[in-house]
């Protein structure tokens, strides 16, 4: 198997926010913690645990937001949606 973007999650006490999701992004998050929890030897974590992790990933590699975030200018990127590669 490939080596899954998520490691085994943090437990740490969460703050609770409400989505909704299309059926398809449900279906694949339940995919993805059965291949992460056989991956670790462990019982699939319940699949809105990922979403946190998965988050915090694509926050921490993409680039446009990392430079605003630096510069101190999300302002921009929020309202523009102005991205650099």
């Amino acid at each position: 198997m490939t080596k899954l973007k998520l490691g085994p999650l943090a437990d740490d006490k969460p703050l609770k926010v409400t989505v909704e999701l299309p059926a398809a992004v449900h279906r694949d998050l339940v995919a993805y913690a059965e291949a992460l929890g056989r991956m670790n030897g462990q019982p699939a974590p319940e699949p809105a645990k990922l979403i946190v992790p998965m988050i915090e990933r694509f926050m921490a590699t993409d680039r446009a937001f990392l430079k605003a975030r630096r510069s101190g200018n999300l302002q921009a990127v929020a309202t523009t949606g102005e991205r650099s590669g």
